[in-house]
């Protein structure tokens, strides 16, 4: 970066680590109505100074409003800032951020409060220039961990020339800075099973059993499960529940199972495979929540050399096998670019973190990016 923009990353990384410090301490499940109230409360805050702000319904029912804020310049060209508030973590489960050394602990701290931070971030340095851009815009839902309908927003953004996610960031096996251009299509399939209540002692035979039912289903999965095939297909059952008493033959249950692959056409396969497959009971497949394949790989690329070039090290676009709002957009503007936010790990787990020196790294991306994008 040359020596002028120094000072501004410096700056601008300095904010996200309080802004991140901030969101980490409010916990905002998905679904919480009064967290994302209070996380958005935080964003809006930190928006820069004349963003117009709308309150948008989410794509989910009965899920606070998501947050939507533009910023008029006197440029070309429209990007979009993206992002998500809500994490997986229970309220009983929820960590403030701790710091040791280097590592930076928190629930949702990488996934994706500290993206949202540095994307906060870059929208103010934007919107100091307002001659380098037509309008900018900042989308912040509140349902991505757990989105219950299709996602509701992408024709609000017809016509927009990018999208930048600030979902976390990785560095190549060369250490290269990557960001993220590929993704895979995500599903969720959940299997009702349908049997009949009997006594598991005195009748049992005359019982229909839910559970094996079920159990046969999670088998006839993972017999597909070939994420090194053409259609790159991952098929993993993740939760199962079923009966209602430790002696009576489960009469109803339900098997939870995650899909990837190239395509969301791969999941047709899936859900005709597993709803011949069970024998000792009548079962139900339905796919409650799917997100589609991202391929920019070859829109970006000459952003990301003339981004690469600007920041004096490699950018380097990659894949990644989980979802990511991204996706919803990809196919409508084609230099959509994820992986912006900083690097960390342990996502949806109690030891999630950030790693604190990457905050810096990745605002150096994020402008970098950006200039090449706009200018």
């Amino acid at each position: 970066m040359s020596a002028s923009t120094l000072p501004a990353t410096s700056a601008m990384a300095a904010e996200a680590e309080a802004d991140l410090e901030a969101l980490v301490a409010i916990s905002s499940p998905s679904g919480d109505a009064a967290g994302a109230e209070a996380a958005l409360a935080l964003c809006i805050e930190r928006l820069p100074p004349g963003a117009a702000i709308e309150r948008v319904p989410c794509s989910s029912p009965d899920h606070a409003p998501d947050l939507l804020a533009r910023v008029r310049g006197t440029g070309s060209g429209r990007v979009l800032l993206l992002g998500h508030v809500d994490t997986v973590v229970a309220h009983a489960e929820h960590l403030r951020l701790q710091r040791d050394g280097d590592t930076w602990r928190g629930s949702g701290a990488v996934d994706m409060k500290g993206g949202v931070a540095l994307a906060l971030a870059l929208a103010r340095w934007l919107a100091e220039r307002p001659d380098s851009f037509a309008e900018l815009a900042v989308l912040l839902v509140v349902d991505e961990e757990w989105r219950s309908e299709r996602f509701s927003h992408v024709g609000r953004f017809a016509g927009y020339d990018a999208c930048l996610c600030f979902e976390a960031a990785e560095r190549t096996p060369a250490g290269e800075e990557g960001v993220v251009v590929r993704r895979k299509a995500a599903g969720t399939l959940r299997v009702t099973g349908h049997g009949r209540a009997a006594h598991a002692g005195s009748n049992p035979d005359a019982g229909a059993n839910a559970l094996l039912a079920l159990a046969e289903v999670a088998s006839a999965a993972v017999a597909l499960h070939r994420p090194d095939g053409p259609a790159e297909l991952s098929v993993v059952p993740t939760r199962i529940s079923a009966g209602d008493a430790v002696n009576v033959v489960p009469a109803d249950g339900e098997l939870m199972i995650d899909t990837r692959a190239v395509s969301e056409a791969a999941f047709d396969t899936v859900i005709e495979a597993v709803a011949s497959s069970a024998k000792a009971a009548r079962v139900e497949v339905e796919l409650i929540r799917s997100w589609p394949g991202m391929d920019t790989a070859q829109a970006t690329r000459d952003v990301l050399e003339a981004a690469s070039e600007r920041l004096g090290r490699e950018i380097v676009g990659v894949g990644r096998g989980g979802a990511s709002d991204a996706s919803h957009f990809a196919a409508a503007i084609p230099l959509t670019i994820d992986g912006l936010g900083p690097r960390g790990g342990h996502a949806h787990a109690p030891d999630e973190y950030v790693y604190g020196p990457s905050m810096f790294e990745r605002a150096e991306v994020a402008i970098a990016i950006a200039e090449a994008l706009l200018r």
